[in-house]
């Protein structure tokens, strides 16, 4: 049952995009927000749709965190969850994310039309400085970017090294970070075609101001309240 209920999540999250992203090459041109407001839809859809098929609903800590100003979203990654539920819950932003994703078909082109700081990991000197470089123009241009800085996503209850990509960011343009954990792999498995039905914890931290500390001091101190709130929510 659970595979058939899958299955027509995934038919119906196919379709969405498809004509969400055919319908956004129109709008190439448009000022970002604009775009962005339009294509987020498809997430917005298919955060709905994991609901009516799989019963798969958000419980959201912390929500008086989010503010409208540009800031660093640093997430733990499990899933491909997060990627579409973070676009209904905050404002418009972007993520740094691997080249390949963008050789995806349809998919692909979406992303390419979201200002995404795209990077090589086999360059991995040259990926840092981009990511700086264009996290701070995004951030400069009122769009939030999201770093998930283990990588790569991991299993459920394991947690990943954190890289200083995120804090550098915040370091280099001024603005704040906004700490972010979730439990979506216990739900939505890394890699896994068959989805739980359950309720999928997210937790928002306070700002963290990148005046006083080191992108290493930083960084430690998100992973540090990472593990506290996997321990408290699971």
């Amino acid at each position: 049952m659970l595979f058939l209920r899958s299955l027509l999540y995934f038919v119906g999250s196919i379709i969405s995009i498809i004509v969400i992203t055919v319908c956004g090459l129109f709008l190439v041109i448009s000022p970002y927000p604009y775009r962005q407001k339009f294509l987020s839809q498809w997430a917005i859809f298919c955060i709905w749709w994991l609901k009516v098929t799989l019963n798969i609903t958000t419980n959201i800590k912390g929500k008086e965190n989010i503010n409208n100003s540009p800031c660093v979203i640093i997430s733990n990654h499990q899933s491909t969850w997060e990627t579409l539920a973070f676009q209904t819950i905050f404002p418009a932003h972007t993520w740094v994310l691997k080249q390949e994703l963008l050789w995806l078909p349809i998919f692909g082109w979406s992303l390419a039309l979201l200002k995404p700081i795209v990077i090589n990991r086999g360059e991995k000197l040259n990926a840092i400085k981009k990511v700086i470089k264009q996290g701070a123009d995004r951030l400069s241009n009122g769009i939030s970017v999201v770093v998930f800085p283990e990588g790569t996503r991991q299993p459920y209850n394991q947690l990943g090294e954190y890289q200083n990509g995120g804090a550098a960011i915040a370091k280099k343009s001024g603005h704040n970070i906004i700490p972010v954990y979730h439990n979506a792999g216990k739900i939505w498995p890394k890699g896994s075609f068959i989805k739980k039905p359950g309720v999928i914890t997210i937790v928002i931290g306070e700002a963290i101001s990148s005046s006083t500390m080191t992108s290493s001091e930083i960084t430690e101190k998100i992973r540090n309240w990472t593990l506290e709130q996997a321990n408290k929510h699971g």
